[in-house]
């Protein structure tokens, strides 16, 4: 492909919009490959610039060069990537597919420039004499490190084959991506009348909604996970929860151009291939290697350590459900469309929980505010709507974060699922804060995939979403560092999670449910016998997600490790695993490798998806500080929690966490807060 010369100005000149924000209402999709054709070639100027500088190299002249380097083909990509995932689209889709091998090929340039490396190199060599602050230390030793893992230390040819494999990936991650969008949009369950037996009125409205959005009238049942899961939960209808469950858990898997499985092996096998070129037996142990964790077996031996008692606490479920199951009729086996639905059922007759009878007092907009209120209590924030700063969809709302300096950051908050966009929840930057050549606030956007009703009420979970995504975005707006490199959530993969994960335990604080928690049509709040209830239920089916979630995370290292990954069946080697760990024949993999896109729709948590697990015994643990103060809010301990906010990637994680806990952490928070010591 010839990239054009010329570039749109819209996507490079300076905006004049509140705060910088992009100009949604003036970008189109035809304007990215150009602005992209620009924004390469100067970064490509800028970075040899920097290698062929006769100057000796210093940390001014090298790395704090290259901080600055790349900033116009950093704003466009950034404004890129996220419309890609939150407003999609065939354009933008078409533009993804053409451009993401030529940005692949243009990071390996750089980071494989041997110019470039040189300097860097010898830089580090000499580090010790250059007298660098802390942060700039990390700087120097993290940028010499990603230099080496893309393989700038290598020789010609097999610099070379880096550079041809990135782009390879680059290709595949992208078309993977796109693959089960596909199978997501061009599947639904068309549910009639007679077909509405146990539903709830918000299942009934969001089918309703979901109809109407495809334009098909009556209810109309999506793959998104927002109004699946809960089809699934309440359907009295057997065989319609077995189609459903079917269709959500095959996505990937038709043959024809949009079969994942096809992909997987070239992925994998071409991820090995890297790991050798960098002298590492296998792709975890490359990807580990620069993480908390350390190595494959660390990260194995966290999830094994939880994978028994997990077992054992879902086979007790698994008879509790067949019990309430053979109480109503049912009986032939436990099937794992059967699962969500029984155990709705034990919910309700164990504990007095009736999740359907919960969700009124879950408004999406209340929830919103309990997690603003939160961050206000906690760090002395006040987010104010905006709505003067251009959005890209309706359904976005802007929100200036403030505290008591001064502006913080914007805010933008797009809650809802729509046919083009990506399925989950995530966050993400259209700007990263920094202040080397003066501050930078930060553009952070929070994406949710909750079904469109009037009102938009919240399961319990959908509302720790909300939570968790959250505790991401306070990651990136509390951010207070030097350069872009070390800017907010650009930490160790299996420390990401922690902010997100610690901060869902607000939530569910009852001080916090009392306040948000309230009847969208009374305004009465949730009932304290229904909070003591509900916070009595938290352990009820956590056999079932830690085995659900587990081994996700535990076939995500054994496809990383195997040894001729070229040669994988994936159907069959997802059988064979999931007998050789014991899987529970009732409970399916939360994500099984033809839509795992975690996995495969990027490398980010390739290898790396445990990384939820050891995040999750820092947030256990973490939150326990609060307790021992005796006070969800206490300022001491949330002071030291900002600090951990704030410092990026400036310092080690552990060495943030052990300043902030005092002490490394313990594995026994996650275990009671999972239920799983007894099991």
């Amino acid at each position: 492909m010839t990239l054009p010369d010329a570039a749109p100005d819209i996507l490079l000149a300076p905006w004049t919009t509140p705060f910088e924000a992009p100009p949604f209402d003036l970008i189109r999709p035809e304007q990215f490959v150009p602005a992209f054709a620009v924004a390469m070639r100067t970064h490509l100027a800028e970075v040899a610039a920097i290698a062929d500088s006769p100057e000796p190299p210093d940390f001014a002249n090298t790395i704090e060069a290259l901080e600055r380097s790349g900033r116009a083909l950093g704003r466009v990509g950034a404004v890129f990537s996220n419309l890609v995932l939150s407003l999609g689209g065939p354009e933008l889709e078409a533009v993804d597919r053409e451009m993401s091998p030529l940005l692949a090929q243009h990071g390996m340039r750089v980071s494989l420039d041997a110019g470039l490396f040189a300097r860097v190199d010898a830089l580090h060599a000499g580090r010790a004499a250059l007298g660098l602050e802390t942060d700039q230390m990390r700087l120097l030793e993290r940028m010499h490190r990603g230099h080496l893992r893309s393989g700038a230390g290598l020789a010609p040819a097999a610099r070379a084959r880096m550079s041809a494999i990135s782009e390879r990936l680059a290709m595949l991650h992208t078309q993977f991506g796109q693959n089960v969008l596909h199978d997501e949009k061009a599947w639904h369950l068309g549910v009639g009348a007679g077909d509405l037996a146990g539903l709830p009125d918000f299942v009934r409205d969001g089918a309703r909604q979901a109809a109407a959005d495809r334009g098909l009238d009556g209810h109309a049942i999506t793959l998104s996970r927002s109004l699946i899961e809960p089809f699934l939960t309440y359907s009295d209808r057997r065989d319609l929860r077995r189609v459903a469950y079917e269709a959500w858990t095959r996505r990937g898997m038709h043959e024809g151009p949009h079969d994942n499985r096809v992909l997987i092996p070239e992925i994998l096998a071409l991820r090995a291939e890297q790991a050798r070129l960098l002298g590492y037996p296998d792709f975890a142990a490359f990807r580990l290697a620069d993480t908390m964790a350390g190595t494959p077996e660390a990260a194995e031996g966290l999830l094994r350590e939880v994978w028994e008692p997990a077992r054992r606490k879902a086979a007790a479920e698994r008879d509790r459900l067949l019990a309430v199951a053979r109480s109503e009729g049912h009986n032939g086996t436990l099937e794992a469309w059967d699962w969500r639905y029984y155990a709705e059922r034990v919910r309700a007759a164990d504990y007095a929980v009736d999740s359907a009878a919960i969700k009124p007092y879950f408004v999406l907009e209340r929830i919103q505010q309990a997690a603003f209120d939160t961050a206000g209590r906690l760090f002395g924030l006040e987010f104010m709507p905006r709505p003067d700063v251009p959005v890209y969809h309706p359904d976005v709302h802007a929100y200036e974060v403030r505290d008591a300096a001064g502006h913080v950051g914007l805010f933008l908050a797009d809650h809802y699922a729509r046919g083009d966009k990506r399925s989950g929840a995530w966050m993400s930057s259209y700007r990263d804060q920094e202040a080397f050549d003066g501050a930078v606030a930060p553009i952070i956007v929070n994406n949710n995939n909750f079904v469109k009703s009037t009102p938009t009420l919240l399961s319990f979970d959908d509302a720790r979403t909300l939570f968790h995504e959250f505790g991401h975005a306070l990651h990136g707006l509390l951010s207070q560092v030097r350069y872009p490199l070390q800017s907010g959530t650009s930490v160790k993969r299996d420390f990401v999670e922690f902010p997100s994960q610690v901060f869902e335990h607000w939530m569910e604080l009852p001080e916090t449910l009392r306040t948000h928690a309230l009847h969208h049509e009374t305004a009465a709040p949730l009932p304290d016998a229904m909070i003591e209830r509900l916070l009595a239920a938290r352990g009820h089916n956590q056999g079932f997600g830690t085995v659900e979630f587990t081994a996700s995370a535990l076939i995500d290292l054994a496809l990383h490790r195997h040894q001729d990954p070229a040669g994988i069946d994936i159907e069959a080697f997802e059988r064979t695993f999931l007998e050789e760990i014991g899987m529970p024949p009732e409970i399916g993999l939360r994500h099984r490798p033809a839509h795992f896109q975690h996995l495969f729709a990027g490398g980010g948590y390739a290898a790396g998806y445990y990384s939820y697990m050891w995040s999750e015994v820092l947030d256990a643990d973490g939150f326990d500080a609060f307790r021992e103060a005796a006070d969800p809010f206490d300022p001491l301990v949330a002071a030291r929690l900002r600090t951990v906010l704030s410092a990026g990637d400036t310092e080690d994680p552990m060495r943030l966490y052990v300043g902030f806990r005092g002490r490394p952490p313990s594995l026994a928070a996650l275990l009671e807060g999972r239920d799983l010591i007894a099991a």
